[in-house]
């Protein structure tokens, strides 16, 4: 108790001490901060009043660049700042100190940075973020230049920006004896005494704040991971601070912040504990140490005369403890043991069982995936029995006129038949081979699939309804291939599921079209197939994609086709939505992740074509 009482006073008044001293040190750092950023704040205002600068904007065409690159180049190693440059009033760059780099910024446009729209607005602009050009952190000043300041509805025609480094100031925080960041209103760490911390999260983000940040552009790509800094204990004045990774994970810290209210900022110091610590090390000896003589002085008397009864006493008291111990352990372990046999025994019942429940349900999905494929080969058998009719009557025709043409001795008339019934014969394998293909079973592998390709094989099934019931068909993509991760059996299946279903809703239509359709939006490629049918009442709309639903006829359907496309979608990684038109009609889109092993072709050059079936 002396000790532990000791050493809390000891704690105490090391962490009074080690808050003053980091309350000091953390007020000198923020105003070298302060001081090193403020003192370039009158440079862009400086260059922007210039009558060269003024001059060369008002006519940047017809003048040589040169002299004035190199005018800001000599301004940027007169200041010690890293880049000037003037940007127009469109935001590209006309001029840059670091014209003869690699990475220099003539040529780009900089609409995005708020310091060119708060100084094209006739302010002075103030920013910190990360260069897009050369990937460096730093603090960024602007002014607008007027060409024509008299008028009271001018214009700014262009800004000058400084950018100032910050890597002189974190230099100079490597020699104290504690550690230096700075946050942002988001706390993103923007500046730290630790490489490691530097575009790192003070606090886990969330999906949306990390996506929100990266859209401003500010941090550029940066993955903005927590820092793993964490709050051990909350006081009034400071905190005890804790880190869950990185070289410094075993040490603790004294934490206090400060507000940067000029730039919108938080600078925090992390002081190392170890004075508190050691304090309360050496308090605590001091403290046993005394009590330890004076108990010493006190019983020495009395321990002479019980020491050897008390040893003999405790080494049996030790062997019988040890024994009581052994001899638990030894019941535990084998209680343990059996619990262990026959948790694990039940464990491995349970996943046999889940393995053949999964392989009962893929043998169920994929027959359930076939029979519905054969369900629809039975819808068109109308069609191509139709097909096929045409080119046997035409073989007969062919054949009997070349018996006539033989007994006549018209030989090349007869070559002349035999050619157009191979070419018939032909005809009828392609019609044949279309449905073993849709009939096939599918894999599970998935490849490069062409999507304008799938769209044309699933219309060679619908040729003979398409033709009798003058359905006009409208194709709406771009030129070239469109790729797409997926399977090629599957996703034919799902065509054609939804074309069917739109050739069935336009059944009572005057004048129907079809409507096909492939954009791609990113990474991903969306296909679309409507109609100008009658549409989805819209109390059904989230009914529809599941099982046995069905708002045909009694006989006409089972209500399975939407539900096995949804989940085969699914399946590909993708996504079936199904809405109501505004023209009228129905339109059911397909998103699918595109293949980047083969080439998507962009979407800006789409071409469309209304073609009859």
């Amino acid at each position: 108790m002396v000790m532990w009482q000791a050493s809390q006073l000891a704690r105490e008044q090391a962490l009074r001490n080690l808050h003053q001293d980091a309350e000091n040190e953390l007020r000198l750092s923020a105003a070298s901060l302060v001081g090193h950023l403020s003192r370039h704040d009158y440079l862009p205002q400086l260059l922007a009043s210039r009558e060269g600068v003024k001059r060369f904007l008002a006519s940047p065409e017809t003048q040589d660049v040169m002299p004035l690159n190199r005018l800001l180049d000599s301004f940027r190693a007169t200041t010690g700042v890293s880049d000037v440059y003037l940007l127009d009033r469109h935001a590209d760059t006309l001029a840059a100190s670091n014209w003869h780099r690699p990475n220099t910024f003539i040529g780009q446009n900089y609409a995005f940075r708020s310091y060119y729209t708060d100084a094209i607005a006739g302010g002075q602009g103030r920013f910190y973020g990360l260069g897009v050009q050369s990937r460096d952190r730093g603090y960024y000043f602007s002014s607008p230049v007027w060409l024509d300041d008299t008028s009271p509805s001018a214009q700014p025609d262009g800004v000058m920006v400084v950018k100032v480094l910050l890597d002189v100031v974190e230099a100079s925080w490597s020699d104290q004896d504690a550690e230096l960041l700075v946050t942002d209103e988001d706390d993103i760490i923007f500046m730290a005494s630790q490489a490691e911390w530097r575009m790192a999260a003070l606090h886990p983000l969330s999906k949306e704040q990390h996506q929100a940040l990266l859209e401003t552009r500010r941090y550029a790509d940066e993955p903005l991971s927590p820092s793993g800094i964490e709050i051990l204990e909350e006081h009034d004045s400071h905190r005890l601070i804790g880190l869950s990774q990185g070289p410094l994970a075993d040490n603790r810290y004294l934490g206090l912040s400060r507000s940067l209210a000029e730039f919108g900022w938080q600078m925090h110091i992390l002081k190392p504990l170890t004075p508190v610590v050691r304090a309360q090390w050496l308090s605590a000896l001091l403290a046993g140490g005394l009590y330890g003589i004076i108990a010493l002085v006190g019983g020495i008397g009395w321990q002479r005369l019980r020491l050897r009864r008390e040893r003999e006493q405790f080494a049996e008291r030790e062997r019988l403890t040890l024994a009581s111990a052994r001899d638990e352990l030894e019941r535990s372990v084998e209680r343990r043991t059996r619990d262990l046999v026959e948790t694990n025994r039940r464990l491995s019942d349970e996943i046999e069982e889940r393995r053949r429940a999964e392989d009962s349900l893929r043998q169920t999905r994929d027959e359930l995936i076939q029979a519905a494929k054969l369900a629809v080969l039975g819808q068109l058998a109308a069609g191509i029995n139709h097909e096929l009719n045409q080119p046997l009557a035409a073989i007969r025709a062919y054949a009997e006129n070349a018996t006539a043409f033989l007994e006549r001795k018209r030989f090349d008339a007869v070559d002349s038949n035999l050619e157009q019934i191979i070419e018939l014969t032909g005809r009828m394998a392609e019609i044949s081979a279309q449905l073993r293909q849709f009939s096939r079973k599918s894999s599970d592998n998935l490849t490069s699939v062409s999507v304008p390709r799938c769209f044309e094989y699933a219309l060679r099934l619908f040729q003979a309804r398409l033709r009798d019931t003058d359905i006009a068909v409208e194709f709406h993509w771009p030129q070239g291939d469109v790729w797409v991760r997926a399977d090629l059996v599957r996703l034919e299946q799902v065509l054609v599921n939804l074309i069917g279903n739109a050739l069935q809703a336009m059944a009572d239509v005057a004048k129907p079209r079809l409507m096909l359709s492939i954009e791609q939006r990113g990474d991903e490629v969306v296909l679309g197939v409507a109609d100008n049918g009658p549409g989805i009442d819209e109390a059904l709309l989230p009914s529809i994609f599941e099982p046995f639903f069905t708002t045909k006829s009694p006989g006409s359907g089972l209500g399975l086709g939407l539900s096995i496309s949804s989940r085969i979608i699914d399946d590909l990684g993708g996504r079936l939505r199904a809405e109501n038109r505004p023209q009228g009609g129905a339109l059911f889109t397909i998103t699918l992740p595109c293949d980047h092993t083969s080439t998507c072709t962009p979407s800006a050059s789409n071409r469309e074509r209304n073609t009859h079936a």
